[in-house]
């Protein structure tokens, strides 16, 4: 099983920055791609950013060159460095991590619980 916890989120003014948090739990499961999904209020979820080992990040246009995906394998850690947020990036933003007990396997996508985003003045 894998269990994944984020933190950071929270009130912030437009411009500013925040940093997300996600750290997995595994037990014999092998971690694939993480990332973050954020979802609007009436609206459905969406890819923010992805990150493999060993390739480089992917990003949803509207968040290129203002937010930030990088991991810690060591930590089985994700995060999302988030900079000058607009009152659209306004969400709950959910980790996620595909993961897997044998290299047959397929890739099972975990999710973390969420967390609120807002971006207020």
């Amino acid at each position: 099983q894998v269990q994944l916890v984020e933190s950071g989120g929270g009130l912030v003014q437009p411009g500013g920055s925040l940093r997300l948090s996600c750290a997995a739990s595994r037990t014999a499961f092998s971690l694939g791609t993480m990332g973050w999904y954020r979802q609007a209020p009436g609206k459905e979820r969406d890819l923010v950013a992805s990150i493999t080992s060993g390739r480089s990040p992917n990003y949803a246009d509207s968040v290129k060159g203002r937010f930030t995906i990088s991991r810690d394998n060591a930590k089985n850690t994700v995060y999302l460095q988030m900079n000058s947020l607009k009152p659209e990036d306004t969400a709950v933003y959910y980790c996620y991590a595909e993961a897997r007990r044998w290299s047959y396997d397929n890739w099972y996508k975990y999710w973390g619980q969420g967390t609120q985003v807002t971006v207020s003045s």
